[in-house]
């Protein structure tokens, strides 16, 4: 079915007054307020047939209606724009209805030029086709396959905290959260886990509102949702009300929404709405349905159109004339007709830079931060700290110096995390503000984006690098995208602490010793950094914190786990790995030892500084080479200006990468002295490209000091 049949079907039905085949509520919506519900109801369905059409002429792109959805209208009349909302891609009709708040919005025009990917697009200003308003409180998704869920929890738990601040200027005590998602979805992990988190909060007496709506069309794409089993699995969530609407009856969907709502505002619990629904066309695109759907399915579906049984309910009803009704079909239809005519000449994205510029605010080599907190709040009676000892400092200044900081993960409160980091913090800041979440890392970085978007600092621990792989896409699909499909006019700016990388003693396997930073190398617009000493750490986290709040960006600090506790260089007892606080916070520079050298430029980070040192201290003694040693500190972006610098200055660079070769940094540091000094020559050790055994077997794959020092050897020679 094309949506221009469906409006076909529609006028002659109503035209001819045909009654419903469909039973309907008995309680009837006045007439005021139907007459708005239908009207919104026309908009989107002809925004759906616009989007069709301009999709043919070559003018639009990717389209995926709503038609057959629309009855979920009813959440736009009944929320509040200042009720948070993550809404389903097919949930045009609640924007175009919620719309009606804000006298400025235009849902016609919005939507229009996001589908022909306008810049002057108010939203994603020509880089997506999104639902989404910031004046509406509508939060863009893209691809709503439950990665937004573990935010809205997040959302929700953190208006809960907003009030119990007695912050209620932007969102009144009884907001909600509202986030929208398709039938196939609540079997994908991260709604189950976002479902678990909400109601393992609820268990603690914590306050949670947040509406969950599943739109059961009974298809996931082409796959069927066996029948009962989506009512099954949402009425077994512990702590959560169920309520149940079909969807093409818009009477008493409006009831069921009002209900549900009117509990989670009373309540401040989450609940479902159950809406069931009869998808009119394929999925999305050139998608075409009648492969996987018999004619009997496709017949039900149109005789359960929201918009047939609708209008013809209010005929049949009295509540508004034939006349009237067909008359305001065809307004709307003119009004989206002009709108689409206009929307085809308005201005394209021209340039990378352009589509770029929502990624992030590119921050300069070198920048300061200038609000969070100075090098005197820094206040320690220890004249040189460990690692960990700096990193425990700087955290307990954040949280000193903003009272919206707050530190959250796996074992981070009493215990203090598995190594310490964090112990003490929860008895000086409480456990209000430093808490245990669960284990499962997509619960924790959706609540730091939550959290986040609120005005909250976030600093939320993953206990160990290989633990982000089971939640990278709430960094990837989540917090990178946000701004970029915003424009900039939500974020989510959140510090993440990883421990990681490898040379801990007496572990192995994959999930504590992972020695891969791939993964966040690959996220436009997040930045990455490896503190490797005390002092490091102080400056870099003071840098981060306040690129979160001056900035607006997410930051990922990894740091090497092996060095936590490691206090000396060369000797036993030495203590020249212990620093004070002496380094100044200046963002993307990297830090040079040895700077006095002219043989040799050793280009590492993290536990690779602790092994170059080493090295550098033999080459110097067994072979007379002298190599400086350059700790790059940030990952991503590179300081490629420092590494140009200091590999000029001898002529060659060795790039000492503990991580595998593949995928890692020494990968774009070769590019680059590759393009930019192709004179200099180069040389590389890094890992095996293999897991991490354990014991000593550990140190067969991972870099040692002898093979630097014999790589630096043998590329002096060169």
């Amino acid at each position: 079915m094309r949506v221009r049949d469906s409006l076909d079907h529609f006028r002659t039905r109503v035209s001819q007054a045909v009654p419903a085949s469909k039973p309907l509520s008995p309680r009837a919506l006045p007439a005021d307020e139907s007459r708005r519900l239908l009207e919104s109801i026309l908009i989107t369905r002809h925004l759906d047939w616009a989007a069709q059409e301009l999709r043919e002429a070559g003018h639009g792109h990717y389209t995926i209606a709503s038609a057959g959805h629309e009855g979920n209208v009813v959440l736009g009349s009944l929320t509040r724009t200042t009720d948070l909302a993550l809404l389903h891609y097919r949930d045009a009709a609640v924007q175009v209805e919620r719309s009606r708040q804000i006298s400025t919005v235009d849902p016609v025009n919005d939507i229009l030029l996001s589908l022909v990917a306008s810049k002057d697009d108010p939203l994603c200003r020509g880089r997506h086709k999104a639902l989404g308003n910031h004046a509406l409180g509508i939060i863009p998704q893209t691809s709503t396959i439950a990665s937004h869920l573990p935010r809205a929890v997040g959302l929700a738990l953190g208006l809960a905290r907003r009030h119990k601040q007695g912050k209620f200027e932007q969102f009144p005590k009884d907001a909600v959260v509202l986030a929208s998602f398709g039938d196939a979805s609540i079997n994908h992990s991260t709604a189950l886990g976002a479902f678990n988190a909400a109601s393992f909060s609820v268990h603690q007496n914590l306050k949670v509102p947040l509406l969950a709506v599943c739109e059961d069309n009974g298809l996931g794409i082409s796959v069927r949702s066996p029948e009962g089993w989506v009512e099954t699995r949402l009425r077994a969530l512990p702590h959560w009300a169920y309520f149940f609407a079909e969807g093409y009856d818009v009477d008493a969907a409006y009831r069921a929404a009002e209900s549900a709502l009117e509990y989670c505002r009373r309540t401040q619990k989450p609940a479902t709405l159950h809406i069931k629904c009869f998808r009119l066309l394929g999925h999305a695109g050139s998608d075409v349905d009648t492969t996987y759907r018999t004619r009997e399915e496709l017949e039900e579906a149109q005789a359960h159109d929201p918009l047939l049984c609708f209008g013809l309910a209010l005929v049949e009803q009295g509540r508004i004339p034939k006349e009237e009704i067909l008359a305001l079909e065809a307004a709307v239809q003119r009004r989206v007709q002009q709108k689409q005519h206009e929307v085809i000449v308005r201005p394209k994205l021209e340039s990378a830079e352009q589509i770029m510029a929502a990624i992030a605010d590119p921050v300069p080599i070198g920048w300061v931060p200038t609000t969070f907190f100075r090098s005197a709040d820094l206040r320690t009676e220890a004249p040189t700290l460990t690692l960990a000892a700096g990193l425990q400092l700087v955290l307990e200044c954040a949280l000193d110096a903003d009272p919206d900081t707050l530190i959250f993960g796996e074992d981070v409160g009493k215990k203090g995390g598995v190594y310490g980091i964090t112990k003490g913090l929860v008895q000086k800041a409480g456990p209000v503000r430093v808490f245990n979440t669960l284990l499962d890392e997509q619960t924790i970085l959706g609540l730091a984006l939550g959290l986040a978007t609120l005005g909250f600092l976030p600093i939320p621990e993953i206990q160990y690098l290989a633990y982000l792989h089971n939640a990278e896409d709430q960094l990837r699909g989540e917090a990178a995208t946000l701004g970029f499909f915003s424009d900039g006019a939500f974020s989510n700016p959140m510090l993440v602490r990883v421990a990681g990388l490898g040379y801990q003693k007496g572990f192995g396997g994959h999930f504590h010793n992972d020695n891969s930073l791939a993964v966040l190398r690959d996220i436009p617009g997040i930045i990455v950094g490896v503190p490797a000493r005390a002092d490091d750490a102080l400056a870099m986290y003071k840098s981060a914190l306040g690129l979160i709040r001056e900035r607006r960006r997410v930051v990922v600090m990894v740091e090497p786990i092996a060095l936590y506790h490691t206090k000396d260089l060369y000797e036993p007892n030495d203590g020249l790995w212990l620093a004070a606080d002496a380094a100044p916070a200046q963002f993307g520079r990297a830090r040079v030892y040895r700077p006095e050298a002219t043989d040799l430029t050793i280009l590492t980070y993290g536990n690779g500084v602790h092994l170059s040192l080493q090295a550098a201290k033999k080459l110097s003694g067994l072979h007379h080479i002298e190599a400086r040693v350059v700790d790059l500190r940030w990952l991503v972006p590179l300081p490629d200006a420092d590494i140009l610098e200091h590999v000029a200055a001898t002529g060659r660079a060795l790039v000492v990468d503990e991580c595998r070769p593949g995928g890692n940094v020494s990968e774009g540091i070769l590019a680059l002295l590759a393009l930019e000094q192709p004179e200099a020559k180069l040389g590389r050790v890094t890992a095996e490209n293999s897991f991490i055994a354990l014991g000593e077997a550990a140190n067969l794959v991972l870099v040692q000091v002898p093979e630097v020092v014999e790589a630096g050897r043998a590329l002096y020679s060169t």
